[in-house]
């Protein structure tokens, strides 16, 4: 538990980042011992801005601690594949050139050696040959995110859009190690030295001055002087110092690169950075909307202990996964008193004999939240048969227990609100507070939310002129066109998201679905033994639900079946195509779906798998060069449409 209490500077800071954000409320947060998913994403958005502001109040340790909760309750969370934003309130965002994404996070040589696995795989799949293999290995820098495209500078922001900061450039901040401008991403950096013996009497850290560097505010004249004096740079990582080879070499010598680029230059640091330099491995393994699978960061500290098992306590999530907790003697740990710790699955809880009287031995990497390294002594494991928070039998998938019960169960029904309007997307009113102050007026249902009035949303507490709004917003949804698909992948069936649902659908109406048995499902191409069953059973429990809210008479978009598409012969049946830039002659989404329907695949970024770049207007050079070099065909949107008739 951690306490803190906002300053004058936090307070403004909080307000500007969101209005509507209650100090007092995240502020209680901290001094929760558990906390709901939202709680949690609240108290690191929160916490984000602070330091992105340059007061922080949390250490890179306890944000990770809090991260880690987060994905223990929920590991599919958004929150958990966004870039953590780097943020200037006051400030209106751009596009970048290219995008920025976190980094892949790893404690022990065991996550590398995991990591690298990944990396051997890849390359067996495009048959590089091992020798061929490099690793490149650099400090991690500890600044602040930017991009530089050689005209202007900006923040890395959400990965996708930043802000422009090039005013830092005109201020005087230079290009570290003499650098040129227009290398791309890096750190906006200050020495550590100059700092030490400067700046520390003036700054708390140096996070306050790297804020200062880029904020629209006059400039504090002792940062002034930091720049003037080349203490602050910005670094890319094209130039910083770095260890490139072999990756046996680097594995074999492995401690040693390591404390070698601890050392290689005057800036804080918080980890270093392997990644693949081979660039069609890259381009083969590309990235999620939050790293680059070819990159990881490798972070120190280790402590551990061998502690008994009390009790195996269930828990059940939002997304209906059951979490076992192991309750713990108590013991001390990197100067925390551990008490319980989260066992990854109930499968681990099975195999590994975890149970009252269990001897494990815990391990709290990097300072952040203990998790159970493996067991000493196994006893009889404690699994239960039915979820704690509804009673529902529990069915197995894959190493986890998951209770089915979408639609009735107290652990999963605000959640399921929240993705059901999330997921259909064509209504922005029922966001998480909405359903929060919903839910605590007793509404569990999605049929229920569409039958209330106007009236209805003011008895609740909501303003005249948002009851309106929510009710207008209601009809709405039902009016405009959104794809079956996608209204069936709202209902949150367990291994039934949107891809499994167009696969199902181009061969069965939505409502026939129901009817399919498990032996149905797996003559589809896609679909095994396990995850039919489980698909089955998920459809059942939500049939009433469905049925209910499906005949509230929704304007639904038919997905293309199978025969259908066959019988079309199509320029661009398996492409993959990425539509980029404003769209003249038809919205992107239009344009996707019309691709889908004559048998391409539709994707959001560029790899060395992408057929087309499909670009509208706006688009930037540095994109398009990009996509030519990994052998894209680039085509206007006039092109395109020549090309598909």
């Amino acid at each position: 538990m951690i306490t803190t209490h906002f300053n004058d500077e936090q307070l403004a800071i909080l307000k500007t980042f969101d209005s509507n954000l209650n100090p007092k409320h995240i502020s209680a947060l901290f001094e929760k011992s558990e906390l709901t998913s939202q709680e949690l994403v609240q108290l690191l958005q929160a916490s984000n801005a602070l330091y992105r502001a340059g007061t922080p109040v949390l250490t890179d340790q306890q944000y990770d601690l809090y991260t880690s909760m987060l994905r223990e309750l929920n590991h599919l969370h958004p929150f958990l594949n966004q870039v953590e934003p780097e943020v200037l309130a006051e400030a209106k965002t751009v596009e970048l050139p290219q995008r920025m994404l976190s980094t892949e996070k790893a404690y022990t040589v065991a996550d590398i050696e995991k990591w690298l696995k990944r990396i051997l795989k890849a390359a067996d799949e495009i048959n590089v040959s091992e020798d061929e293999i490099e690793l490149r290995v650099t400090p991690k820098l500890d600044g602040y995110a930017a991009y530089d495209d050689g005209t202007k500078l900006y923040t890395r922001g959400d990965g996708y859009r930043g802000q422009d900061i090039t005013r830092a450039i005109e201020r005087g901040l230079k290009i570290a190690e003499n650098g040129r401008r227009g290398l791309g991403p890096g750190e906006i950096v200050i020495k550590k030295s100059y700092f030490d013996q400067v700046l520390s009497d003036i700054f708390e850290n140096s996070r306050n001055i790297q804020a200062a560097i880029i904020a629209e505010k006059k400039m504090d004249e002792n940062v002034q002087k930091a720049i003037d004096e080349g203490a602050c740079v910005f670094y890319p990582f094209a130039l910083l110092k770095n260890t490139t080879d072999h990756f046996k070499t680097i594995i074999d010598n492995f401690d040693t690169i390591v404390e070698a680029m601890w050392k290689a230059v005057d800036f804080d640091i918080d980890g270093v950075i392997l990644e693949a330099t081979h660039p069609e491995i890259k381009a083969h393994m590309g990235a999620t909307r939050r790293n680059h699978r070819w990159q990881i960061a490798f972070k120190v500290n280790e402590d551990s202990a061998q502690v008994e098992v009390v009790n195996v306590i269930p828990q059940t999530s939002r997304t209906g996964r059951i979490s076992p907790v192991a309750e713990l003697i108590p013991t001390k740990l990197s100067g925390a008193t551990i008490s319980r710790v989260t066992v990854h699955h109930y499968n681990m809880v099975k195999t590994n004999g975890v149970g009252p009287g269990a001897i494990v031995q815990i391990v709290r990497s990097g300072l952040v939240i203990p998790k159970i390294e493996q067991v000493i002594k196994k006893a009889e494991p404690q699994i239960p048969s039915e979820c704690p928070s509804c009673k529902s039998h529990l069915l197995w998938e894959s190493d986890h227990l998951i209770c089915p019960n979408k639609s009735d169960c107290p652990a999963q029904t605000e959640n399921t609100l929240v993705h059901f309007f999330k997921t259909l997307g064509n209504n922005d009113g029922f966001g998480p507070k909405v359903i929060e102050k919903l839910s605590n007026y007793g509404v569990k249902h999605i049929h229920e939310i569409y039958a209330k009035k106007v009236h209805n949303f003011k008895g609740y507490g909501f303003g005249d002129k948002t009851s309106q709004n929510l009710f207008d917003q209601l009809k709405a949804s039902r009016e405009v066109e959104v794809e079956d698909w996608r209204f069936l992948s709202a209902f949150g069936v367990s291994r039934l998201g949107g891809g499994n649902c167009e696969k199902l659908l181009q061969h069965h109406e939505i409502t026939q679905l129901f009817e399919l048995s498990a032996e149905d499902m797996v003559k589809i191409d896609g679909f095994a033994q396990l995850s039919a069953e489980a698909i089955v059973e998920g459809l059942a429990n939500i049939k009433t639900e469905f049925f209910k809210v499906y005949e509230l008479g929704f304007n639904l978009a038919q997905t293309p079946k199978a025969s259908e598409q066959n019988n079309k012969a199509s320029e661009i049946a398996g492409a993959v195509i990425v539509f980029t830039g404003s769209m003249q002659q038809g919205a992107r989404g239009d344009m996707e779906k019309q691709a889908k329907s004559l048998g391409a695949k539709v994707a959001k970024s560029v790899t060395g798998k992408t057929t087309y770049l499909v670009t509208g207007e706006k688009v930037g050079e540095t994109k398009i060069n990009a996509a030519k070099d990994k052998g894209v065909q680039v085509l206007t949107e006039q092109e395109y449409l020549d090309l598909i008739g």
